[in-house]
């Protein structure tokens, strides 16, 4: 018995030291003062061709969606602007779980669904070839590389093919459920691409499941997700003023969601939307108010009544 008690404790201990999926055992707290690593570049042309496709459709809708269903409840609003657009659209989105990917790609009609390809962080989802594989078969993604390294496909060569994109101008999750700074690849490419900007705002993913929590918490939390009316830069429009008006456009989205349609707009005019980035206080206590789910029985809120 001492011989398998000493065997196994053995096991352990080479477990807790291995490098599974060969990650970096670099502490946080030295990360940046750690040369970045060159990047190793991971073909994905190979998930958009029908063989990977067909297989992502049984693995999403037999798999994935029964899952994600059996774990959150949601609530989609704004659906009908896809009706009146063409793809391919560039979809940006805030960022706060790894809840938000499904969330976005569940709540697309099936047509989009399976014609959206999703920007991924290369140093995160494409570090290991098993996380490799399985989120680009699963979501569709592609590498975004946030340390300059080089790529086998840029997003401009994805939505050249007609895939829209799924992007998430804050380039990370969110530490405390708020929305970060935008960046401006998404409006870049939009311009560049003359593609449309599809603005969307989801609650509740970070108080289901934060950063640093492995599962949906238990008690199936809402979520809530409005897609709002597509966004085209202006011939004059530079980039940085494109990017401050899709920040504003989820920003109202966000407002509409935790109140009413009429509201958000009211303040929207009169430029008093509430700031997406969150009240300047303590961290503690900008983390506790996004813990609360948005309310499960609230009704849908959005007008059409003066839509033309």
């Amino acid at each position: 018995m001492s011989f398998l008690k000493e065997t196994a404790d053995d096991v352990r201990l080479v477990a807790r030291g291995w490098r599974w999926g060969r990650r970096a055992q670099v502490p946080r707290s030295a990360e940046q003062w750690v040369p970045p690593a060159r990047s190793t570049v991971f073909r994905t042309d190979w998930s958009r061709r029908r063989p990977a496709m067909a297989a992502r459709e049984v693995a999403q809708k037999a798999g994935l969606e029964p899952l994600f269903r059996s774990q959150v409840r949601t609530r989609v609003e704004g659906l009908d602007v896809l009706e009146r657009t063409s793809g391919p659209v560039i979809f940006v989105a805030n960022h706060a779980s790894h809840l938000d990917t499904p969330l976005i790609l569940l709540s697309l009609p099936d047509a989009w669904r399976r014609r959206t390809a999703v920007a991924a962080a290369a140093d995160y989802f494409f570090d290991t070839w098993w996380r490799a594989v399985g989120s680009s078969l699963l979501f569709n993604t592609f590498p975004i590389d946030r340390r300059g390294g080089a790529m086998a496909a840029t997003p401009g060569e994805v939505l050249a093919d007609g895939w829209s994109l799924v992007i998430y101008p804050e380039g990370t999750r969110s530490t405390d459920g708020w929305v970060g700074r935008f960046r401006m690849g998404a409006a870049f490419l939009a311009k560049e691409y003359g593609v449309p900007i599809v603005p969307v705002a989801h609650r509740g993913t970070f108080a289901a499941m934060p950063r640093g929590q492995g599962w949906p918490a238990p008690g199936r939390r809402q979520l809530t997700i409005r897609f709002g009316e597509p966004l085209v830069a202006g011939p004059d429009e530079n980039v940085r003023d494109f990017a401050g008006r899709v920040k504003d456009a989820v920003a109202v989205l966000l407002d509409e969601d935790g109140t009413t349609w009429w509201e958000a707009r009211r303040r929207a005019a009169a430029g008093s939307t509430p700031d997406a980035t969150g009240p300047k206080v303590a961290q503690w206590r900008r983390v506790w108010e996004q813990t609360e789910s948005p309310r499960a029985d609230a009704p849908a809120r959005r007008l059409h009544a003066w839509r033309s």
